[in-house]
């Protein structure tokens, strides 16, 4: 640092603590020590120097000791320069002024091994939930590091990938490593409602903002006052609210719906999208405006089949978890089970991942779910054939809709354990299915299921739910 007044506050705030301190008040003294063999765990440098000069100290560094761990220290009325630092290979952040507690986190969480990592060197990291972050491959366990970056400074982050690859993850883990973490984290899902209930739904209403509107009802940025708010699927959101929501991120202002006051939440925003960004800026869809407010940091998350090395971790993941959540022994699997599941595609990433093993857990059998995923005819071809009216000239069509019966069969099974396991109780199957009541409804009668020792008040009001459903 150059200012010699917080070198002597740093110094003294570590006195009692265990560490060899070396001090420098600028980059050519700190060089200097590094090219005379000086091998620090860390790094405590102060990126926003007089004269500009801290980005350079850093590459500097870096320069002499590749690698090296570095922590910068900046007021957060220099967030440009805090990114610039991250972007260059600072591991963490902390604003001034600043305490020893606040020093004490930061040096523990830098220098401390972590033991969340296995001996194979993956991380399987609980997130509020009931999810679960897991890394094995190279490039997960980066986004892991950059994770940890991102948390520490309060801007927008935009999360790239596809389908099922597990933003939502990303997002809340975000969250927990952030200042945010004790305050709410709320999703919204962009593209499942329309226009004018998104808008209602992130901002709010005044009663008589509209007919149904009989009293007010806050939106999700007031309700997320001082926590993280996630955008799941952005690029879905209409060109008019996207406007709106750039308003919001430029001041923290916005305003219910019907309603004359100008209101202010202080809240984080990770948004997410599967699509092609780029595209949808050339063709209106998304605003560019938009876009670079949310990328200051943008992470793209590969999918699970240029992650294959992580398929075998998380197929025992997810065995062990749902085998705890559906109270179900796990089955015996051999290696050939798992070399089938990591030469998969996985179109559907980790949710078709997830939904594979439910189906593993409850058949129980491994020639199917093999079957299943490579399409082998070697499953009692016959039988499937007699049951769907196909020849050898169709052996293709005969095994999609094998597999199709099979994906149906499990998904039986499944809805009819666990209505069995909560004594035939609909709301309480729905949630742990995590699909909507009205949704079990139509499996159930889709299905024929039916409880069979169920009384008659648990029957009629099964019914009667699915008469209400069918009106």
């Amino acid at each position: 640092d150059d200012d010699p007044a917080m070198l002597e506050y740093t110094q003294a705030l570590l006195a009692s603590e265990p560490y060899r301190i070396e001090l420098a008040t600028n980059a050519a003294q700190a060089v200097q020590l590094l090219e005379h063999g000086l091998a620090p765990d860390l790094i405590l440098l102060d990126i926003a120097q007089a004269g500009g000069d801290g980005l350079k100290a850093m590459e500097a560094c870096l320069a002499a000791r590749p690698g090296q761990k570095i922590v910068v220290f900046s007021c957060l009325s220099h967030p440009d320069v805090i990114v610039q630092a991250l972007r260059h290979g600072a591991l963490d952040f902390i604003a001034k002024p600043f305490y020893k507690s606040d020093l004490e986190h930061v040096l523990h969480r830098c220098l401390a091994p972590s033991s969340e990592v296995t001996q194979s060197g993956s991380q399987v990291e609980s997130i509020a939930g009931g999810l679960s972050f897991v890394a094995a491959s190279p490039a997960m366990k980066q986004i892991r590091t950059r994770l940890a970056q991102l948390a520490a400074v309060d801007m927008p982050v935009l999360l790239l990938g596809e389908s099922g690859v597990g933003k939502e993850v990303l997002a809340r883990l975000i969250h927990q490593l952030s200042a945010r973490a004790n305050k709410p984290f709320l999703k919204v899902n962009c593209a499942a409602l329309p226009l004018d209930l998104l808008e209602s739904e992130l901002f709010g209403y005044e009663a008589g903002a509209f007919t149904s509107a009989t009293r007010s009802k806050p939106g999700k940025f007031e309700l997320c006052h001082g926590g993280t708010l996630f955008l799941d699927e952005i690029g879905e959101m209409s060109s008019s609210l996207q406007a709106k929501l750039l308003h919001v991120l430029q001041d923290g202002q916005f305003s219910r719906l019907g309603a004359r006051n100008v209101s202010h939440a202080d809240v984080r925003i990770v948004a997410a999208t599967n699509i092609n960004v780029q595209k949808a800026m050339e063709t209106r869809g998304f605003r560019e405006d938009l876009y670079y407010r949310l990328s200051a940091f943008t992470i793209k998350i590969p999918p699970l089949r240029e992650r294959r090395e992580e398929i075998p971790l998380l197929f025992r993941h997810f065995l062990e978890e749902f085998s705890r959540r559906y109270a179900h022994q796990a089955p015996a699997y051999s290696q050939r089970l798992i070399t089938a599941c990591s030469r998969h595609d996985w179109p559907g990433n980790l949710r078709e991942l997830e939904n594979f093993v439910k189906r593993f857990l409850v058949l129980k059998d491994e020639r199917l779910s093999i079957a299943e995923l490579q399409q082998e005819p070697e499953i009692e071809m016959e039988a499937g054939e007699k049951e769907s009216g196909c020849n050898h000239s169709e052996e293709g069509k005969c095994l999609k809709m094998l597999v199709r019966k099979l994906k149906e069969r499990a998904e039986e099974k499944v809805i009819e354990e666990v209505l069995a396991a909560n004594n035939w109780n609909c709301k309480l199957a729905a949630s742990q299915l995590h699909i909507s009541y009205k949704a079990l409804l139509y499996k159930v009668k889709q299905y024929g299921l039916s409880p069979s020792n169920a009384s008659d008040g648990l029957m009629s009001s099964t019914a009667a739910g699915m008469r209400s459903t069918h009106a």
